[in-house]
């Protein structure tokens, strides 16, 4: 496993992989209430991800944005509830969904649904490892490394689960206390910390188990609040949260993390429009919610029953809001979690990604229009020498030129302001004896804490010659297309700066020195012959 190690005082560490901001260039400045009107925006980042099971039972309805289970996801609702279960375009929540032809469910293992029963994928691609039983619809895409992306995330959770409640053993410092009241449970802050701890070792019910409040005082504006729920067993059963934001804790959405780092069994519950973000640190968990509505994130390492209370009302709703805090920064090695296993006509693909690259921007294109697992990219490989200078520059669409200038050796990158470029680091040397190469390949990588990607490269040096490449993830498919515009050809191009665009200057000089050597020999010729005439 891999360790986690806290830097003092640092605060602004995203969740490992990129995981909480919304992805994309279609995200919306601000998102709604929950709402059942036209989308405001796209999501390619992931909603709910699962490291173990996803059962649906009871009378649950929908969970709205991408869904990624490392396991089987099982579908069995009880009899006389609606047949029908969404995943990806909710018919009420934030109405922020994923690009249409973006995998709105992925799964390690099998997908099953009960006979007289539907999984509902609309726009959206189903990409599945296993087997697929029962009636689906969507787009279906076998592909046995469907979940192979996604699988390092499961330990990036467990570790920074236990890291943000511990620094070691040690519990890391609250900066406000928790209360339970009964009717409810009320958190002081104190009024000034970036980063708003509170270590909470009980449930969060009733004297006999039933609803509270769950109400915060003393957090600064733009806090983050992290809520260490400790202990082997955890309860949260609320009707704080509504549907209109017109709540306090609904104002707290999008920076509130609830954290699980030790429970085997969680359950949320209550007839709330639960608000804020959660993680299950425990592998070998099972989380029941059974709230109204979730909305925030929600990321387990261990397995997820989604249901409905058996005495009470269904249309359970995973509702797509991001997460945006600053948590405790932990080290460790980080795994990208690639936007969209969905096939894209550009390099900011949304398609796997090697689970080891390092995450370099919050969004990634999702201009998707296929349900293959390809990715088609475009780009050029070309090769220049110069005695001057290089200049490279890298562009979102992940064609990579090469040419010259007399004086100067510039790199430049690209990106947008709400696009993740794909393109990777190239490296170029340049030298009067040597050339360079380099080349590009379709990659994502997403971060949740900068939208510039990941810069060019340049070196200079009078002897050496490097040269770069990238391999793309599983299914990405790349295609070579030489002599793009701007590529520079030896002898040629706009400044004709080819590998004898120097030599004049060169010879001139020689000349000069050569013709100066001539006159001094010359002289001194002269002088001898007028010095053996006055000797005779």
């Amino acid at each position: 496993m891999a360790a986690l190690v806290v830097t003092d005082g640092a605060v602004a560490a995203p969740l490992p992989g990129g995981l909480g901001p919304c992805v994309g260039s279609s995200c919306p400045g601000k998102y709604p209430p929950v709402n059942n009107q036209d989308y405001p925006g796209r999501d390619n980042g992931i909603n709910v991800f699962v490291g173990g099971e996803f059962q649906v039972r009871e009378a649950a309805a929908e969970a709205e944005g991408r869904v990624v289970v490392l396991g089987n996801f099982d579908m069995q609702k009880r009899s006389g509830a609606s047949a029908i279960y969404n995943v990806g375009v909710a018919g009420v929540g934030s109405r922020v969904p994923p690009p249409d032809g973006a995998d709105f469910l992925t799964t390690g293992g099998n997908v099953s649904v009960a006979a007289e029963q539907r999984l509902l994928a609309e726009d959206g691609v189903v990409r599945h490892a296993g087997t697929v039983t029962g009636t689906v619809t969507g787009t279906l895409v076998k592909d046995p490394d469907a979940a192979k992306p996604y699988v390092g995330l499961r330990e990036d959770l467990q570790v920074a689960s236990k890291c943000y409640a511990r620094e070691g053993t040690t519990p890391r410092p609250a900066t406000g206390t928790a209360r339970n009241e009964g009717y409810r449970t009320l958190f002081t802050g104190d009024g000034k910390s970036a980063l708003q701890v509170f270590t909470v070792d009980f449930d969060l019910t009733g004297a006999t188990g039933g609803m509270q409040g769950i109400e915060f005082e003393g957090i600064p504006a733009g806090a983050t609040i992290l809520v260490n729920m400790v202990g082997a067993a955890r309860t949260i059963n609320t009707f704080t949260g509504d549907l209109n934001d017109q709540d306090p804790l609904n104002k707290l959405r999008e920076k509130l993390l609830w954290n699980f780092p030790d429970a085997t069994r969680v359950k949320i519950a209550g007839g709330a429009q639960f608000q804020g973000s959660v993680l299950v640190g425990e592998p070998g968990s099972t989380a029941t919610v059974t709230a109204a509505g979730m909305n925030g994130r929600f990321f387990t390492t261990g397995s997820l029953v989604h249901s409905s209370e058996a005495t009470g009302g269904g249309g359970q709703e995973f509702h797509a809001y991001p997460f945006t805090g600053d948590l405790p920064e932990c080290g460790s090695t980080p795994t990208t979690t690639p936007s969209s296993s969905s096939s894209t006509s550009t390099s900011s693909s949304s398609s796997s990604t090697s689970p080891t690259t390092t995450s370099s921007s919050p969004t990634s294109s999702s201009s998707t229009t296929t349900s293959s697992s390809s990715t088609t990219t475009s780009s050029s490989t070309s090769t220049s020498s110069s005695p001057t200078s290089t200049s490279t520059s890298t562009s979102p669409t992940s064609t990579t030129s090469t040419s010259t200038a007399p004086t100067s050796t510039t790199s430049s990158s690209q990106p947008s302001s709400t696009t993740s470029s794909s393109t990777s680091s190239s490296a170029t040397s340049s030298s009067p004896t040597s050339s360079s190469s380099s080349s590009s390949s379709a990659t994502t990588s997403s971060s949740p804490t900068s939208s510039s990607s990941a810069p060019s490269s340049s070196s200079t040096s009078p002897t050496t010659s490097s040269s770069s490449s990238t391999t793309p993830g599983p299914g990405v498919t790349t295609y070579t297309t030489p002599g793009q515009p701007g590529a520079t050809t030896p002898g040629g191009g706009p400044t004709d700066s080819g590998p004898l665009a120097s030599t004049g200057s060169d010879i001139r000089g020689l000349l000069v020195s050569g013709g100066f050597l001539l006159l001094l020999g010359g002289a001194l010729v002269a002088l001898t012959i007028r010095s053996r005439r006055r000797e005779s």
